[in-house]
């Protein structure tokens, strides 16, 4: 798939988004790469058998201060090729863009892998 269809994918998963998340994804990011860095590698942890195929780097909202302001942008990166290399058809990509978006916003709520992996289980 060329990165400007991905992309548009990906911006799709975001609009389609409940009105209430819209309204606290404020300074906040998206972008798709196609592959992850060394870095974001080695920061995440990833055993051998996973896949990185999204990532949140910020501080998310359950972690801020009264304080907080005058940062950066939080980030979101969809990685293109992993997410490519486990679909097997354009529906199946467009699945994974909205799974993945939808796990690292959750991160910017402040929830972790570990209960997202509950909750995906609970779905299913």
């Amino acid at each position: 798939m060329d990165r400007e269809r991905f992309e548009r994918l990906v911006a799709e998963a975001v609009e389609s988004l409940p009105d209430e998340f819209h309204t606290r994804l404020e300074n906040i990011d998206v972008v798709v790469e196609d592959r992850p860095t060394a870095r974001q590698l080695t920061e995440t942890e990833l055993k051998r058998d996973e896949t990185l195929l999204g990532l949140y780097e910020g501080v998310p909202l359950t972690r801020r201060s009264p304080h907080y302001g005058l940062v950066a942008p939080d980030k979101i990166t969809i990685f293109q090729k992993p997410i490519e290399a486990i679909c097997k058809n354009d529906t199946e990509i467009r699945t994974e863009i909205c799974r993945v978006v939808q796990h690292e916003i959750a991160h910017h709520f402040g929830i972790g892998d570990t209960r997202l992996r509950q909750l995906e289980k609970d779905e299913d």
